[in-house]
């Protein structure tokens, strides 16, 4: 499964990150070959990842905000067994682990905010050992270079990435993707 995200981010390093369901169907015919779902509730994920699924795209739910479930080791069971995404996204540290025992690939998402932040963050992903890490802002090419120096994971950039430089920055510093919601975005 982590081969198909890497293979996938390599092919189209730009990720749709969908925050309004009426959204999803521009991100699926978008050139984006990866989905980061940042929506949904009990009544409506398993149609929304059957419909990417279907148009052979890779689907990454945010499980923290998702509506109608847990943030809990039940929810991640059952989205592990009955939604089937090919992974999540969680600033949750404590579930990377157990949704890594369920085989799904795990992105931690950092918030960095100040230097304290960056450390923290560096200690988290060492200890839990994500697939991948997502930092936020995205725009932040030092941040960026200094955390995939010093953690050796994959790194996504997201927030605040609004045109093309900003994308080409962050890969340049060493960022394996980008997700954005700017839709212009997608298709570059």
């Amino acid at each position: 499964m982590g081969n198909s995200f890497y293979d996938k981010v390599h092919l189209h390093p730009v990720i749709a990150a969908v925050s309004d369901v009426e959204n999803l169907q521009k991100a699926i015919k978008s050139s984006c070959e990866i989905i980061f779902l940042l929506t949904g509730s009990i009544f409506n994920l398993e149609d929304i990842v059957k419909r990417v699924k279907e148009s052979n795209k890779n689907i990454y739910i945010h499980i923290d905000l998702l509506d109608g479930f847990s943030r809990d080791l039940t929810a991640l069971n059952y989205i592990s067994q009955k939604i089937k995404p090919d992974g999540i996204i969680t600033t949750k540290s404590n579930l990377i682990k157990p949704a890594k025992d369920m085989g799904l690939f795990t992105i931690q998402r950092l918030f960095i905010l100040d230097s304290l932040s960056v450390e923290t963050g560096i200690k988290s992903v060492k200890e839990t050992r994500p697939d991948a890490i997502e930092i936020m802002p995205g725009i932040m090419s030092k941040i960026t270079k200094n955390i995939h120096e010093r953690t050796n994971r994959p790194i996504i950039t997201g927030g605040l990435i609004l045109e093309k430089e900003d994308v080409i920055k962050s890969l340049q510093a060493g960022a394996i993707g980008i997700s954005t919601s700017k839709e212009e975005i997608w298709n570059i």
